[in-house]
């Protein structure tokens, strides 16, 4: 007896449908970016200054956050179909992946041109490019204001790009500075030394979202969430016996879904156990989408070693079970 559970559907996550308020200070906060993103790539051009062209690399990985989290909040409110029945959530998926491919190439072009000019650093228009960097850092600041009038706090969207701009802030110090020591010391090679700085933290930001991105797309359990602790959790309510078959995966972020079996003993009544056992989900690991099926010593799956009906064989066939499960979720 199967039963599927997707308590308030999830609105406790970041997907919070009425909000208006979020969604109007992430366009705000996209459009500054945005804007000064451009401001950046053409004065990096005309003060001949690799360090605010990598800034603008960063602003770039800043701008696709924003718009992720805009087109994931937009996304949700789209209603799910006979042809996809999760609706289009794994569509913020497919474009985390293609961000996170373009921040790799855009921080390997900064790496290479960095590389170039550590022999023979060109000069650098210092005062023009202070002056550029420290606008970017003002929009920084104002695009993070701005943020801060929505839900910034608990709405994971909204604290993730939250966290970008403040990252985002680092770049633009990182120029301001380089600009002051060449301006005062004509030191030209502090130019791709930051700008090799910065590429790191574009590196960082692009192989976080194209890891997560990965796992996703693979089905793969979500780092949150321990597969051998709910296992463990579950196996501990009174009458089960064992738990089986048990998956978890990400639909898209902060929307984890479960199924599973649980082998109860005979004579016992399901439904207190299958309430318990969502409820404990739910609390615990903060899983609300979770489909469990209860089968009793009577059900045996063809296949599934560890539905053996002889008792003194459950415990060697559950191991076994538990090491192929293993190399399932490592895989």
């Amino acid at each position: 007896m199967g039963l599927h559970h997707d308590h308030h559907s999830h609105e406790h996550s970041h997907h919070h449908h009425g909000k208006g308020a979020n969604k109007r200070a992430l366009a705000i906060a996209l459009a500054i970016i945005a804007v000064f993103l451009v401001v950046e790539v053409i004065g990096g051009l005309l003060t001949n200054s690799l360090a605010l062209l990598s800034d603008a690399g960063h602003m770039l990985s800043d701008a696709s956050a924003l718009l992720l989290s805009l087109v994931a909040l937009h996304v949700a409110g789209k209603k799910p179909s006979a042809r996809k029945t999760y609706g289009y959530h794994r569509f913020e998926i497919l474009a985390a992946l293609l961000n996170g491919v373009t921040l790799v190439l855009v921080s390997l072009y900064i790496f290479w041109e960095a590389y170039q000019r550590l022999s023979a650093p060109p000069e650098v228009a210092s005062l023009q490019m202070m002056g550029i960097a420290f606008l970017g850092l003002l929009a920084n600041i104002v695009a993070a204001f701005v943020l801060m009038r929505g839900d910034y706090q608990h709405n994971l969207n909204m604290r993730s790009a939250f966290l970008h701009v403040l990252g985002d802030m680092l770049g633009s110090i990182g120029a301001i500075a380089a600009g002051f020591v060449m301006w005062q010391f004509g030191w030209y090679v502090a130019d791709p030394l930051i700008s090799i700085v910065v590429g790191v933290l574009v590196l960082l930001s692009a192989w976080r979202v194209t890891k997560e991105s990965v796992n996703v797309l693979m089905e793969g359990t979500p780092s949150s969430v321990s597969v051998e602790q709910v296992s463990q959790a579950l196996s501990n309510i009174p009458g089960v016996q064992n738990v089986h078959d048990l998956h978890v995966w990400t639909v898209t972020s902060g929307f984890d879904s479960l199924t599973c079996h649980l082998r109860v003993k005979d004579g016992i009544e399901s439904y207190p156990i299958l309430r318990e056992a969502l409820q404990l989900l739910e609390r615990r690991f903060h899983i609300s989408h979770a489909t469990i099926q209860i089968e009793n010593a009577n059900i045996h799956h063809p296949g599934l070693m560890c539905q053996a009906g002889e008792q003194h064989d459950e415990h060697e066939h559950e191991h076994e079970h538990e090491h192929e499960h293993g190399h399932r979720q490592e895989s």
